[in-house]
């Protein structure tokens, strides 16, 4: 059985996205961790960069991901409900 182009292409750019949405959310929990840190120790230079481009990094990664990995399923849910 041949697999279907549109089926690899798709499951390709489904990887990609779990992949970004993965680094996405490693961004906001280094975030997170620069924040609490600069909170109890103080914030220096290097605390205050970690925490924001984390934050801007996984802002940036995870929501292309997140609504790539929607089209991702509904087109995979379409594709089954047409019997293909």
């Amino acid at each position: 059985m041949t697999d279907d182009p549109v089926r690899a292409t798709r499951r390709r750019i489904a990887r990609g996205a779990r992949l970004a949405t993965r680094a996405g959310y490693a961004c906001y929990g280094a975030s997170s961790v620069a924040v609490v840190w600069g909170a109890s120790r103080g914030f220096g230079p290097v605390v205050s960069a970690v925490g924001t481009v984390g934050l801007v990094a996984g802002s940036v990664l995870l929501a292309p991901a997140i609504i790539v990995n929607y089209a991702v399923r509904a087109a995979e849910k379409e594709d089954r409900a047409a019997g293909l």
